[in-house]
């Protein structure tokens, strides 16, 4: 009997045996089938995750944020231990004692999921296993995947220490709200630090892994609350709290900044613009789209905050100020549905869903709610109901006639606030004040204007780029005016044109003719213009940039050759390649601003190239260095102590685009023409020199100027180029907004007299002839002119551009005192050019 119940047990015994080592076979069998070809987990050794590239001001100060996925990488030894608890406790409490998987754990959950007969199915995944898959393999639930993922996570336990693995895993998880990883999740929630966060916090951030796409703090509160409640838990029972401490956090109100308890990270910082977003837009192509939105790339960009704000606001006032002396209202082409304006809730859910431009200080969204005999009581975004409301009176509508958006035809001039908006209308309003205390008056109607502009201001000597404004608003569009928009440059262009002459034997005094022209060209003939309509006869080279005449230039352009033209603009990197044809030299062919206003740089400097930068240096994550602008050598900042009253020597190791002396004639002939010419309006406590430009039909307005240290531009014009109608100019429209910028530029940077460069000698002159004066000489019209050393003109018989077929021409100072003398000019008419006056009048040079 002993023997049978020994057999039986035997046999048993060996069946067992048998079926443990085929199971063992089989399972080392798939095992090893599924280790080949597994990607490799040496490579989470050199990790480096996407995280977020910041931008910072001039100052130091994060201005704006890009990123693919919103992730601050922040090493192991930075995290606070209450973290690493929280999350080891919610997501794998045995994570410092297992494998790399826990067995344990596994059984737990299949025995669970086979007495609930499949119903309850809970994962056994351990931190380890859960980078393995988030880094190496698919998120699918299969059994493939979960024996690669076992055998992954055996091999990276004996590669990387814990710290190292729990590292991955806290700065790659995604934890909800656009947020990847504990640094920027902790920002997103609380506005928090990670040593600032509090267990209870800690806890909500460990809680999210589980399912961060439902876990919303404010849509599912409770279950949030719960899933925390339930960490803090793990953390007592596993000896990271206290028991008083896990109560009475348990018990605190989830608080978060989505339920309004903190304020918002993001809206902390300055809403993107126009600036910013050109530094993507550089930086993208310059490192690559994956580098700059995953690289983790620090920028300091050249941006001043103060000045920012003041050239989008002194543009935005000029384009508003343009727009609303049209006297026409388009809206906003928005609207709310009637039914939900009766509910509160439901109309400020429809405005804030609606795209509109935010960004404009002081202006709000609004929707009509309802229009009276005269007034229209409107709902405003972001201001509470109160009393009788907020409302629109009559009197604000009737500088306006409605324009229809389908067929732009004009209604009549609004008497009420009806004949322009109706129940349901979105509008945009702003506050209006009182000048004296600053008191509310009213609300008062706002539209994004037709017409658009770009300004820009740089540093002359490094190329910094200080303000940008592509546009009035950048969330009304996003493209870069000043950047991206090639327009017509006009007059402005005309300096290219005098430098080439000046270096090529012109001097301040030299004379031109201004008379008419007519070319003949494959398009028919061609008669240029002065803006004036008139003709000056034989004129000084200053006057004519004083006064932007388009004859003299195009007498000079075609003297010296369109060549010779193209090649200094070229130089100056105001075109890629200018056509050589005679229309050109007025600015005809298109350029953007941000060309425009450095080229204008280099006159300011003396003529040294300068590239224009909106960074002065990117460093990439592990804080290297990658690209810094600033190349220049300081000579002396190696010395222990500086020369008494001596500043450091910097070798600026540029590239000479111009002569010294050709560049302090040109600034000296273009501070003339802020002076005496179109850009008289500038009005500015330290000397400016600039142009304006106007092109046909004022589709374009122009001025750029420059004190000693800053250069500024300004472009005005509808995208699709039309007449800003007869009134509009360089000098009314541009200027403007220029003084506004440079007042503020100028009170913070200063600004002295341009410098003298040597190589040169003074000679007085009268402006408006041309003529040689003594060295005592003084009156309104002597002006002492710098010439180039070894330039001595013939003042007896001095060289006269005429060009075009003129056969004789009579010098100003020729015509005799008192009396007038009849010309003959190159077509045929004859002109009559009066003597010579005293000083102050007016004479055949003199202003139009």
């Amino acid at each position: 009997m002993l023997r049978v119940i020994l057999s039986f047990f035997g046999a048993i015994f060996s069946w067992v045996v048998t079926a443990a080592f085929f199971a063992a076979l089989t399972v080392g069998g798939i095992f090893w089938i599924y280790s080949r070809d597994l990607p490799s987990h040496e490579t989470l050794a050199q990790y480096s995750p996407k995280t977020i590239s910041r931008i910072y001001s001039a100052e130091g100060q994060l201005i704006d944020e890009f990123a693919e996925e919103r992730r601050l990488f922040v090493p192991i030894d930075e995290v606070p231990d209450l973290i690493k608890q929280a999350f080891v406790s919610a997501e794998d409490k045995n994570f410092y004692s297992h494998p790399g998987y826990d067995l344990r754990g596994i059984l737990g959950a299949a025995y669970e999921a086979l007495a609930s007969g499949g119903s309850s199915v809970r994962g056994a995944s351990t931190i380890t296993q859960q980078v393995m898959k988030n880094f190496l393999l698919s998120s699918d639930r299969s059994v493939e995947r979960k024996v690669k993922e076992l055998i992954l996570a055996a091999r990276l336990e004996r590669t990387l220490t814990k710290d190292q693995i729990l590292e991955l895993y806290v700065n790659e998880i995604f934890l909800g709200q656009n947020s990847f990883g504990i640094v920027a999740a902790a920002q997103t929630y609380f506005n928090k630090s990670l040593t600032e966060l509090a267990p209870h916090e800690a806890a909500m951030l460990a809680a999210m892994p589980q399912a961060p796409g439902r876990y919303h703090p404010v849509r599912a509160k409770e279950r949030v609350t719960e899933r925390r409640n339930y960490v803090l838990r793990e953390m007592w029972q596993n000896g990271y709290l206290d028991q008083a401490t896990y109560e009475a956090e348990a018990r605190l109100p989830l608080r978060t900044v989505q339920n309004g308890d903190f304020p918002s990270f993001q809206r902390q910082l300055p809403p993107r613009d126009y600036f910013t977003d050109e530094i993507r837009r550089q930086l993208s192509l310059e490192f690559g789209q994956d580098e700059f939105f995953g690289g983790g790339l620090t920028i300091r960009a050249t941006l001043d905050p103060d000045l920012q704000t003041e050239a989008a606001t002194a543009l935005q006032q000029a384009l508003e100020d343009f727009d609303r002396n049209r006297g026409v209202w388009r809206g906003t082409g928005e609207t709310i549905a009637p039914e939900a304006l009766a509910d509160e809730a439901a109309w400020r859910g429809a405005l804030w869903d609606l795209r509109l431009p935010r960004d404009i200080p002081g202006w709000r969204p609004a929707v009509v709610l309802e229009v009276g005999a005269s007034d229209a009581r409107l709902g405003i975004e972001g201001i509470e109901e109160a009393g009788p409301g907020h409302w629109l009176p009559a009197t604000d509508v009737q500088w306006a006639r409605p324009q229809d958006r389908e067929t732009g035809q004009l209604g009549p001039r609004a008497q009420v606030a009806g004949d322009l908006v109706r129940p349901g209308d979105v509008v945009l309003v702003r506050a209006m004040t009182s000048d004296a205390d600053g008191s509310f008056l009213r609300w008062t109607l706002r539209q994004v204007p037709e017409v658009q502009g770009g300004f820009m201001a740089m540093d002359v000597n490094t190329g910094r780029v200080l303000a940008m404004q592509g546009g009035f608003s950048y969330e009304s569009s996003v493209f870069n005016r000043a950047t991206q928009a090639q327009r017509q440059p006009g007059s402005s262009f005309k300096p290219f044109v005098y430098a080439a002459a000046l270096d090529s034997n012109y001097t301040p005094a030299t004379i031109v003719v201004d008379e008419a022209i007519s070319i003949n060209t494959p398009q028919g003939l061609w008669e240029p213009q002065n803006s004036s309509g008139r003709y000056y006869g034989p004129t000084p080279l200053r006057t004519g940039i004083e006064q932007s005449r388009n004859l003299m230039t195009i007498r000079i352009a075609d003297d010296i050759g369109m060549e010779r033209v193209a090649e200094y603009a070229e130089s100056f990197g105001v075109y890629d390649a200018l056509s050589p044809f005679l229309a050109n030299a007025l600015g005809a062919q298109e350029t953007t601003l941000f060309k425009m206003v450095a080229a204008y740089a280099m006159f300011a400097n003396g003529g040294e190239r300068v590239e224009p930068t909106l960074v002065d240096r990117v460093q990439d994550r592990r804080g290297r260095t990658v690209y810094r602008h600033d190349q220049r050598v300081c000579q002396t900042c190696g010395m222990q102590a500086m020369p008494a009253g001596q500043g450091p020597v910097i070798d600026t190791n540029r590239e000479r685009v111009l002569d010294a002396v050709t560049a302090y004639q040109l600034t000296s002939m273009l501070e003339g023409a802020v002076e005496r010419g179109s850009g008289s309006g500038v009005d500015l406590p330290v000397p400016i020199a600039g142009k304006t430009g106007t092109t046909n039909d004022a589709k374009d307005v122009w001025f750029i100027g420059y004190s000693s240290n800053i250069v500024a531009g300004c472009y005005i014009g509808y995208d699709q180029p039309r007449s800003l109608g007869e009134r509009a100019f360089g000098g009314t429209l541009c200027v403007p907004v220029f003084n506004a910028f440079m007042r503020e530029a100028v009170a913070e940077y200063g600004g002295t007299e341009f410098k003298v460069p040597p190589g040169g000698y003074w000679v007085k002159i009268d402006r408006l002839t041309g003529q040689r004066l003594s060295d005592d000489a003084s009156g309104p019209n002597v002006i002492a002119e710098y010439f180039r050393e070894g330039m001595d003109p013939d003042w007896l018989a001095p060289y006269v551009v005429a060009g075009f077929g003129d056969d004789v021409v009579i010098l100003p100072w020729e015509a005799g005192a008192g009396t007038a003398t009849s010309v003959t000019t190159s077509t045929g008419e004859t002109r009559v050019i009066p003597g010579r006056t005293d000083f102050g009048t007016m004479s055949s040079g003199g202003l139009y």
